[in-house]
């Protein structure tokens, strides 16, 4: 392990964190598919194994290639990747692909892969509210044009995302906030946002109950009178997650002998936490919610050191973006939250989602090694000065 990370820059328990995380992706994926490869694969349990695995070295592969990239590049290519997101979104909900009643994903010409592109939209938009945040301090308080620039590119994204992925726009719009606040936007400004966010999401939920029509509107309809009567598709959904937790216990029924992977409609993406918790008990599931916490944790230390605002507000917005949609992901299997088809950072089986979660960790630890190398730089210059004195 110590030649391995001879190669790696940057945070070397960010690092071991991926590498564990992959780990309880290949063995719960795995797991989770075996009813899935009988039914669509004749029984070729090792096909999505291989798929997934492809996609998780492509992800690793990605994660190294980013964390190579001076973090000082990601502040350039914010506007331009920003310009590009906006422009996918709307080919998206023009001539995106359409699954599930949801035209979400992009179908690339000649390759047949799918990007879902909300996912490079979230990376993007973070990227760019890092730039603007850093390069307003001293006016962010006092100037309103500087809040302008942080709110209309947020408006636009998610409502770009809302249409196809309600709980995607929403889930961004709280991460946007909680990062203007750390940006030290003023807290009327970021009420006022939030008070328009919750206004709109009641009225949301008041036009999709009593909306007859079918779509996206018919979808949440049925989600939310699931969650509030306990009935329906989606309520069948964590009937069958609750089943998986309780019949897990405390350590587990061992890798590979879950039951509930035979009941659940998704237990290899939006569910696969109950097949996590079913196979290695609370205990396991706990220490997976203690890495994605610990992620969090380091990117703050990340933060803490750093000497320049646009490396801290980058590291610390892609980590609240990852660690969110983990603790919802976590939520709507215990029923605390309805169905929101948000799959488990980098365990979940995905493509262009697991790609770009590995992207926003190499540029996280880009952040780190730029930190660390400014560290090491001023020591350097400090010991230097005590010679010459």
């Amino acid at each position: 392990m110590t030649g391995i990370f001879r190669y790696l820059k940057g945070d070397k328990v960010i690092w071991a964190l991926i590498i564990f995380l992959s780990i309880v992706s290949l063995l719960a994926v795995y797991s989770s598919t075996g009813t899935l490869a009988y039914r669509a694969q004749g029984g070729n349990t090792a096909y999505y194994i291989l798929k997934h695995f492809t996609i998780m070295l492509v992800g690793l592969a990605m994660i190294f290639i980013t964390h190579m990239v001076p973090y000082k590049f990601y502040s350039r290519l914010s506007q331009l990747f920003l310009y590009a997101a906006v422009l996918l979104l709307v080919l998206t909900l023009m001539m995106g692909t359409t699954i599930n009643q949801a035209s979400r994903w992009l179908t690339l010409p000649g390759l047949g892969f799918t990007i879902q592109t909300s996912d490079f939209a979230k990376l993007s938009l973070i990227m760019y509210l890092a730039r603007v945040l850093s390069r307003t301090q001293n006016e962010i308080k006092e100037d309103k044009n500087a809040f302008l620039q942080l709110l209309l590119p947020v408006l636009a994204i998610c409502a770009l995302i809302m249409p196809a992925n309600l709980s995607t726009a929403f889930i961004l719009f709280a991460t946007c906030i909680i990062l203007m606040f750390i940006g030290r936007v003023r807290a009327k400004y970021l009420f006022g946002l939030m008070g328009a966010g919750v206004l709109f999401l009641s009225l949301f939920i008041t036009i999709a109950m009593y909306s007859q029509s079918e779509g996206r509107l018919g979808t949440w309809r049925n989600r939310i009178d699931s969650f509030v009567t306990k009935s329906g598709d989606s309520n069948y959904q964590v009937e069958q997650s609750k089943i998986a937790i309780a019949t897990g216990g405390m350590l587990g029924k061992g890798p590979g002998n879950s039951s509930q992977r035979n009941f659940l409609p998704h237990p290899y993406s939006d569910f696969i936490y109950a097949i996590i918790i079913e196979e290695y008990g609370l205990i396991g599931g706990l220490i997976v919610m203690f890495f994605y916490l610990w992620l969090l944790y380091r990117a703050g230390l990340i933060v803490k050191r750093s000497q320049r605002t646009f490396p801290a507000f980058l590291a610390i917005g892609l980590a609240l973006s990852i660690v969110i949609q983990a603790m919802i992901n976590m939520a709507v299997v215990v029923n605390l939250l309805p169905v929101t088809g948000q799959p488990l950072p980098l365990v979940s089986m995905g493509g262009s989602s697991l790609v770009f979660t590995s992207i926003a960790l190499g540029i996280i630890i880009s952040v780190s090694h730029g930190v660390n190398k400014n560290e090491n730089n001023e020591a350097e210059t400090e010991e230097d000065d005590g010679r010459e004195a």
